[in-house]
């Protein structure tokens, strides 16, 4: 599974990402700097990605539209980059297992779940 970073989150995060989930990317290093939310959605639809925001935007396009893209929601508030990565790579499980499952559209981790 490969994520989409949304513009919200850090490129440096990349990096640190490819062993739990090879072929991560995030918007501006896949050109889309200047992308309207529906564009980078359709990016990630064609291109085989999970989007990874911290705002609700991609939420409601996942209930508007459906899957694919499917989404994970980051609810941590003013959160570092090393404590969304931890958060991130401590739910790397049960991201990939909630939404393969074909039932989940939209996985939201938050501050206090485990």
């Amino acid at each position: 599974m490969k994520l989409l970073l949304d513009e919200n989150l850090s490129r440096r995060l990349v990096p640190f990402l490819q062993d739990d989930f090879p072929g991560s990317s995030q918007v501006a290093l896949a050109g889309l700097e200047r992308a309207s939310d529906r564009e980078v959605w359709e990016y990630a639809q064609r291109n085989g990605f999970v989007v990874v925001t911290k705002d609700s935007d991609f939420h409601e396009l996942s209930l508007l539209l459906g899957a694919p893209p499917r989404v994970v929601w980051l609810q941590l508030g003013n959160a570092s980059r090393s404590h969304v990565l931890q958060r991130l790579l401590e739910n790397a499980t049960e991201i990939e297992r909630r939404l393969l499952d074909g039932e989940t559209d939209c996985l939201i981790v938050g501050r206090n779940d485990r």
